[in-house]
């Protein structure tokens, strides 16, 4: 990287050093109705806080509606119901986070993501009931989760549609709630158990067609919801064991899907905040994703809902810790996270700001133009993704997905050094809460 390289880099950077200066940021949301944050990994503590901040202020300055994040319908929708204070659910929403058993289950159990549900709670109380922001889940694997929802609602709302929840239940009963061995069934009896969901899911589908209620109960809406998640969970496993792109775009879709479902829910004036993964935020076409068939929420979102103002923030750090597991299904444990791959996004980020956060706000992406406009964000570069699972001694030969970063986002915040979250599970502690903004800023 050559000294004017560093310095177009320097000077783009805008400081990264407490609220007031994410202004610009909020200046380019503006009206925009889509507001997606990303995370390099599951596992860090200052991306949850960063994403928090700008939640709030979302929330707070730009009336968002709620937020939708890549996790379980069911265990989030407990938490929606105690953070807008519905009947019977938990005054603290740590009180629910703390029974999300589901791995990995410190993605959402952990102590930035009780400290923010907190916050929300204290928020929507003074708030009345029709404007309070929820808190919902996008994502596709609570088969079975989803599935006994969908049966106790039938059962003491609609005892008339019982039987084709009981007819899907039956099919699935037999896997003892494992998606691998459903999985593997469908080897030898390929449809598996979609006869069952797509007759339950044509039947919930009419009902809320059919609908008079003009409030669009969370509990209907939730039911339906559910069901979908059935659906598309039954596809999702169905095709898993199967190399290529299909069983990961299943789940994107399903979670575009359900973010328009939930807009619709929530009226013409809806506007949503979306927390994932970078992989799922970033728009897929500006990465080599798009090499081998691969969709995902950011690019959906962009392509349906352009036009009504949508900003994509991925998010990156050069080294530090992080809470991931060596395997599915693991014990998660901090892990070391070593300094960026040389020539990788971050490692030319680190070198340019010389260790300092800044914040990066590109000019409005226009893909298919050529890329020989002399900007470094215009560039490919590799940009590291860690997941739940991270294995630090194949970080030379993986972990880094070729990315030209003024399309893939339209903004990006560089944290430089960061840590591991805590797990409710593992430290409960009231301490491991208090904070205003990510540490070291």
């Amino acid at each position: 990287m050559s000294q004017s390289e560093q310095d177009r880099i320097r000077s783009a950077a805008l400081p990264l050093t407490d609220q007031a200066s994410l202004d610009p940021l909020l200046d380019r949301v503006g009206d925009a109705r889509y507001v997606l944050l990303g995370e390099a990994s599951h596992g860090t503590a200052e991306y949850y806080r960063l994403r928090d901040v700008l939640t709030r202020r979302l929330i707070e300055e730009k009336g968002f509606s709620f937020v939708a994040v890549e996790g379980d319908w069911p265990d989030c929708q407990a938490l929606h119901c105690s953070v807008v204070g519905a009947p019977g659910a938990p005054a603290d929403p740590r009180e629910v986070l703390a029974g999300f058993r589901r791995w990995p289950t410190w993605m959402w159990a952990n102590t930035d993501v009780a400290a923010f549900a907190r916050w929300l709670r204290r928020h929507n109380d003074g708030r009345p009931p029709d404007r309070r922001v929820g808190f919902f889940g996008l994502d596709v694997y609570s088969l079975w989760e989803s599935l006994h929802a969908v049966l106790d609602h039938l059962r003491a709302h609609d005892v008339d549609q019982v039987a084709h929840a009981l007819a899907a239940y039956r099919c699935f009963e037999p896997y003892a709630e494992d998606p691998q061995a459903y999985a593997l069934s469908t080897r030898y009896v390929p449809e598996g158990c979609e006869p069952q969901v797509v007759r339950l899911l044509a039947e919930l589908r009419q009902r809320a067609a059919e609908a008079t209620s003009p409030d669009g109960s969370l509990a209907e809406f939730a039911t339906r919801q559910n069901a979908e998640v059935l659906a598309g969970a039954e596809r999702y496993y169905r095709v898993m064991l199967e190399s290529g792109a299909e069983s990961w775009n299943i789940r994107d879709r399903h979670m575009a899907d359900t973010l328009d479902r939930l807009m619709e829910h929530h009226g013409p004036d809806a506007k949503a905040v979306v927390w994932a993964h970078n992989t799922h935020v970033g728009d897929a076409r500006a990465t080599d994703m798009a090499d081998v068939g691969e969709i995902n929420i950011g690019q959906l979102v962009r392509e349906r809902h352009m036009g009504q103002g949508v900003v994509l923030v991925g998010f990156g750090s050069h080294s530090g810790t992080v809470l991931a597991a060596d395997a599915w299904g693991a014990v998660p444990r901090v892990m070391s996270v070593p300094p960026a791959r040389t020539d990788s996004l971050e490692d030319l980020l680190h070198r340019a700001l010389r260790g300092e956060r800044g914040l990066f706000v590109f000019p409005h992406v226009q893909f298919q133009r050529p890329l020989t406009e002399g900007e470094w964000y215009h560039d490919e570069r590799g940009h590291r993704a860690i997941g739940v699972v991270y294995r630090s001694r194949y970080e030379r030969v993986g972990n880094y997905v070729p990315t030209v970063l003024g399309e893939r986002y339209d903004a990006f915040c560089y944290l430089d050094r960061t840590s591991a979250l805590t797990p409710l599970h593992a430290l409960p502690a009231e301490s491991q809460e208090k904070r205003t903004w990510p540490a070291g800023l």
